[in-house]
């Protein structure tokens, strides 16, 4: 009897640890497939072609019924398309205590909400007061100190001095914002007279890779304070500036790009080519005129860590200040960087083709998707010739299946 009893004793321990070890393979279980639900969307979309899809449909000819394949894929696109949600914050796994993730839903736990005060009072009364007044200094000595380099003749002494001051003023910068930057593969880090091109989520990327080397800029000219910034740092450093809609400036940006990277001895240039932010879930298209113009390519992946803040910077929704007040109130920013092998363009390879594999070997190292679609339609609408690439696809296959020439199109 006494060892029965010693037998169940010994038992009862293995039993719960066995039931909880199912309860932890159940949550796992669900939360994974919570993320896979986030991140491929509410719709399921094959990876077929519309060859393969249509051939499957209507046996090599032309059908009636073909009209079903692009009347689904026009309802997928209304209830939810691939591009116009890479424009907004990308959404959580679990609530990280700064936003709600589920507007119908207003009250879970008095723990809960407890915690989330608490959370409250520590971003906005602890923390929120010394990044301002660190941010505040930041932006004081990057004016003054610029202002000072800028009176220097060119030469050796004026260079190191700028670099100097860009890269305090970008660590303070990451400091203000309680940055963690992982930085990987340093020894593949762009070197003078090369091309650094790297996916875009926020004025920030600017921020983290200047904290670990010198850059000259290339990108859009703004107006407000992020156009004071960029005035100051134009005044000890040679930075390329635009306007998007002027077709003129964009001959004067190549031209001083070229001969930019001619010289050896000048500062690598870092560019974004996809020309506006990302929500950091996906790469989206890379314009080919920064990989037009010869030299070393060398692709960076940044990629942030949204459960302790959204780096994301929506433009159309949101003023700089806004967003830099909701990055101050914000756990911390989080962020891994990648420095990758530095990559030329083959022979026989033209820009577009080069410009898809650098981009490619980003998203990869990053683990973001890759899209085809220009980042412009943030801004713009769809072009016509989107339309007609489609309409000429179709009849293409129409043709090579000869159902033209047997008269069987209705």
């Amino acid at each position: 009897m006494l060892a029965k009893h010693k037998w169940k004793l010994h038992e009862c321990p293995k039993t719960e640890w066995a039931t909880l070890q199912i309860e932890e393979g159940v949550k796992k279980q669900k939360a994974m497939a919570l993320e896979n639900l986030i991140s491929t969307g509410i719709i399921q979309r094959e990876k077929t072609s519309m060859e393969e899809e249509l051939a499957g449909q209507r046996g090599g000819r032309f059908n009636l019924a073909d009209v079903m394949y692009f009347f689904k894929k026009g309802c997928e696109a209304v209830a939810e398309d691939e591009v116009t949600q890479r424009f907004s914050s990308e959404e959580l796994v679990s609530w990280n205590l700064l936003s709600r993730t589920n507007a119908n839903l207003h009250h879970v736990s008095w723990q809960l909400t407890a915690v989330w005060v608490i959370g409250i009072l520590i971003r906005y009364c602890l923390l929120m007061p010394f990044r301002i007044c660190l941010a505040v200094f930041t932006i004081l000595l990057l004016i003054s100190a610029t202002t000072v380099v800028g009176q220097f003749p060119n030469g050796r002494v004026k260079h190191w001095l700028a670099n100097q001051v860009q890269m305090i003023c970008a660590t303070l910068g990451v400091r203000c914002l309680s940055g963690l930057v992982h930085f990987h593969n340093r020894e593949n880090r762009p070197q003078e007279g090369g091309i650094c091109v790297a996916n875009h989520t926020s004025p920030l990327d600017v921020l983290i890779l200047a904290s670990d080397g010198c850059y000259s800029l290339v990108g859009q000219t703004h107006g407000g304070f992020l156009g004071l910034i960029q005035k100051s740092c134009m005044q000890a450093a040679q930075h390329v500036l635009f306007e998007r809609s002027e077709m003129k400036d964009r001959h004067l940006v190549r031209k001083k790009i070229r001969e930019h990277i001619a010289d050896k001895a000048k500062l690598p240039i870092l560019i974004f080519p996809e020309g506006t932010c990302i929500n950091n879930t996906s790469v989206m298209m890379f314009k080919k005129g920064s990989f037009e113009l010869g030299g070393t390519i060398h692709p960076v992946a940044i990629k942030y860590d949204p459960r302790f803040g959204d780096a994301f910077w929506n433009s159309t929704k949101h003023s700089v200040l806004t967003y830099g007040f909701n990055m101050l109130s914000s756990w911390a920013m989080v962020c891994n960087v990648w420095y990758l092998p530095p990559m030329v363009k083959e022979e026989e390879e033209d820009a577009v083709h080069f410009a898809n594999r650098v981009k490619a070997v980003i998203a990869a190292r990053a683990g973001m998707s890759v899209l085809p679609w220009d980042g412009g339609l943030k801004r713009k609408k769809v072009k016509e010739s989107f339309k007609e690439e489609q309409q000429k696809k179709y009849c293409q296959l129409v043709i090579e299946n000869g159902s033209v020439g047997n008269g069987n199109v209705c």
